[in-house]
Parts: structure tokens; sequence; C-alpha cells
């Protein structure tokens, strides 16, 4: 048994992460599994500390418990986190052990959570490895490689009924032994209780959608599948690379779905002792959101100009202490309005939202637009395609209305906030047609 790394504990969104770090050379790599995690059994089951100690001879490992499995804290009934506020636990563990950059290795349904960092983190990130995982996982019309709905349902109520149990680590591990089988149960139950883990699972397998990040990674990506794996199946994983740009794909042998073969662990040292570009992160997946007071003209002629300023204060007061609420970076202002990003799409909704109803009380109107996309990072400021769809949906947005894009709406499917479809719209100077909707 392989000795077990000291954990600590970082406070992240009012629960406590997990975390070990192991080794201290060399450049950091952090270990992002799935659901099945718990630190410290890991190191008692060779299956899982060999390639652990592999992987931590090449620099220094960091290994984390998301928030909901393992070590780190549970979750409440219905409490599933997003997967920005996922997201958060890899800032905070990289912040907690002083992590600039770092490599990233992730696997199963943890990997879309990596996919949406790599693209709106890539300044902390110097590469991306990822094993048997999927950008979405059920059929849609344009996504026949899924997994039809009844067989989401069907392998859930399995799930369910066999978490832990030698069933379904004999299905989801084929390859390896009963003794082992029986250590991957025990695994599974010190990680999440049956109940945990379907509702979990349920959040990932039908909420989480992030193949319209794909082409917006920017750094080296790994992604290694096995050829016969039947919970997801590789024609997920080859997707995920051909998505990717310069992506390499590396198809593995047999049938395992949760554990990491030698064969993956080789793969991985190999890209990661390769030589590589340093990337210049001038481009990062960030969301966007504007606001903007409706009829400002009109109210400064008729308040007057003192007046006027003073309730413009006023408004900038509540804009800027809404921002620092949902962890918003001001980008610059507009004279009556604002322009600033967030790293997740959920808090821009809900700060604009908030900055509205705030406004509102201050008898003033205020419109926000809000896009996710990839922008051009140019010092202080931002620039690009999507900065102008962003100023282009907020200038469509009814007085006291927050409208945002489809991309938007898909990437906070989950969250509980709830859109009204506004339908298809041509954005001045924009190609094409826009899906809008507001949120109620």
């Amino acid at each position: 048994m392989a000795a077990v790394p000291e954990t600590r504990y970082v406070p992240v969104g009012g629960s406590d992460v997990a975390y070990q770090v192991v080794g201290g050379g060399g450049s950091d790599l952090l270990w992002c599994y799935g659901l099945g995690s718990n630190l410290e059994l890991a190191w008692e089951f060779d299956w899982v500390a060999r390639p652990l100690s592999r992987l931590g001879s090449v620099g220094r490992l960091i290994l984390f418990d998301r928030r909901g499995t393992g070590l780190s804290g549970r979750l409440s009934a219905g409490g599933i986190p997003t997967w920005e506020e996922l997201a958060e636990d890899i800032t905070a563990v990289l912040d907690a052990v002083g992590s600039t950059r770092t490599a990233m290795v992730s696997t199963l349904e943890a990997g879309a959570m990596a996919i949406l960092y790599a693209a709106m983190h890539p300044e902390r990130l110097t590469s991306l490895m990822l094993l048997n995982t999927t950008a979405r996982f059920p059929e849609a019309g344009d996504y026949p490689i899924g997994v039809p709905p009844a067989a989401v349902e069907g392998l859930l109520q399995f799930l369910g009924a066999s978490w832990g149990e030698l069933e379904l680590n004999q299905a989801a591990n084929p390859t390896m032994t009963e003794f082992e089988h029986r250590q991957s149960g025990r695994m599974q139950r010190a990680s999440a209780t049956p109940r945990e883990a379907v509702m979990q699972y349920e959040y990932f397998m039908w909420n989480v959608d992030v193949r319209a990040v794909l082409p917006l990674v920017r750094v080296p990506t790994l992604v290694m599948h096995s050829a016969d794996n039947e919970f997801i199946p590789v024609a997920h994983g080859r997707y995920i690379a051909e998505q990717i740009p310069d992506a390499k794909f590396v198809e593995l042998s047999g049938g395992d779905t949760a554990s990491f073969p030698d064969a993956a662990v080789d793969e991985c040292v190999a890209f990661l002792t390769g030589s590589r570009p340093i990337l210049d992160a001038d481009r990062i997946l960030t969301t966007i959101l504007f606001t903007d007071i409706v009829g400002s003209t009109e109210q400064a002629a008729s308040l007057g100009d003192h007046r006027w300023r003073v309730t413009l204060d006023a408004h900038d007061d509540v804009v800027r202490n809404r921002l620092q609420r949902f962890r918003g970076h001001e980008i610059k202002t507009t004279g009556d309005g604002f322009l600033a990003s967030f790293d997740g799409p959920a808090r821009a909704v809900r700060c604009g939202r908030e900055i509205v109803d705030a406004a509102a009380d201050l008898g003033i109107a205020v419109r926000v637009g809000i896009h996710t996309g990839e922008c051009e990072v140019r010092g202080d400021d931002l620039g690009g395609l999507s900065v102008h769809i962003g100023a282009r949906v907020g200038a469509l947005a009814a007085p006291g209305e927050v409208l945002v894009s489809a991309m938007v709406r898909d990437l906070t499917t989950g969250s509980g906030i709830v859109f009204a479809d506004r339908g298809d719209h041509r954005l001045k100077g924009v190609p094409g047609t826009w899906r809008l909707y507001a949120v109620e």
C-alpha cells in the first residue's frame, strides 16, 4: 500500500474541498476524477495508487475530491452544484497550493468541467488530457452518436440499484479482477451514497452539453478512449478530438470505463514530457455582460445635470456592488452603462437580474445583454466578435429585461434559471440569425 499524502481542505461556496499534493519538483499536474473518488482510500488500492504514483513522478501531482464526493463536503437534496460552481473547486485548489499553471487530466463526467475550464482559463493550464469522457451524453437530432434517452434512464436506474456493488464494477471495468471490483465498490460507497450518485449523474447526463465550447479550447489536448467502452461509446471521444483544434486522439484497447490503465498513463507521460509551445492566452472563453440605462438622454434633460449626476452615481454604485457580489470583472463604463466579464454564465445572469431590480428601486430602467463566447484579451480590455454580439443582444433587450444568447441558456442548464424564448433575431453587423432568451 502506498503512503497516504496529507489531506487538506479549502473552503469553496459554503462547503469544503479536500485536496492532496504529491511530490514537489517539476511542473504541476492536476488530477480531476469523476464521481467515485476518495482521496485517502485511493492510496490503499494498487490499481489506483500505481497510476497516481507514476503521474506524480513527472512533477507535482495535485488531487482533489470535488464537492459532493469522497472527503469533500456532501450535497443537500437537490443541491447539485452547476459546472461553473464545480469549476470554482479547481481554482480554489490551485490557489491553495500556489499553482499558477498546471496540466490537467480528467475522466468521465468531470471531463466536461475540464473542457469548460480549459476554454475559460487557458492562462492556468499548460495542457489538457481526457479519458473516457463526453461533451454531451444523450442523443439529439444534431448528435446521433449520443445515448438514446431510454438507455440513459435505464443506466440511471442501474446505477441507483448497483452503486458500490459487484455488478456495476464488473460491467464498468471488465478487465479488472474480482478483488479489484470489490475494492472499486468500496471506493464508490466511500465517495457517495446511491441516492447522491444518481442525483449527480442525472444532472451531468441530462444537463451538460459543451459541444459549442470544444473549438474554443486552445491548450494542447490529448483525448483517450477505451475502444470497447459500453457506457460511453468511443465515438464520443473521437468527436471531442475532432472538434478541439489540433487535439491528439488515442484509442485504447479494452472496455474499461472507470479505471486508469497503464496505457493511458504512458500516453499522458509522453504527452507531458514532449516539447510543447508556451500558449499565449490572448483568447479566452468568457461571459460578457452589457448594461444600459434606457432613455438616459431624456432622463438627464428632465432631471437636470446635478440631479442626473447624483442618480447616475447611485446607479454606478449599484452595478459595482453587484459585480463584486457575483465576482464579475468591470471592463469599462460607457457613460450610461457597463461592460463586464464573468467566468461563469449563471453568475452573470443572476448579477444582471439583480442590477435590473436594484436600478428599478432608484427609478431607473436598465436593460442587460449577456453572451458567452471567445474574446480577444487586449490588456485590461476585451475585443472580438463576441463583445459585439453581447452589445447587440443588450440593445434588443426591453426595459427591465435580461436578454441572453442561446450559448448562455445552454451553459446554464440545471442552474434553476428559467428562460422565455424570444425567437430568432438578426444582430446588426453580425452574420446569421441568433436565438435569444429572456430571463424570467
